[in-house]
């Protein structure tokens, strides 16, 4: 699930929720969001795991 995978992204890298909706898609309420059941559509779930995989991947996790 990827509500799942973003919160364990958030608590490994200790980012703030309003951080990473900015930074991945231009929206703070993201992740508030996801919490309160919005499903988001195929693009965003693209952009959510290129931002988590380039994320790692410069911090060499």
């Amino acid at each position: 699930m990827l509500l799942r995978a973003i919160e364990k992204f958030l608590r490994e890298n200790a980012i703030p929720a309003t951080r990473f909706g900015r930074e991945s898609v231009r929206d703070p309420r993201l992740v508030f969001d996801l919490r309160r059941g919005r499903e988001p559509g195929d693009r965003i779930r693209r952009r959510i795991e290129h931002f988590m995989n380039t994320y790692r991947r410069s911090i060499g996790q």
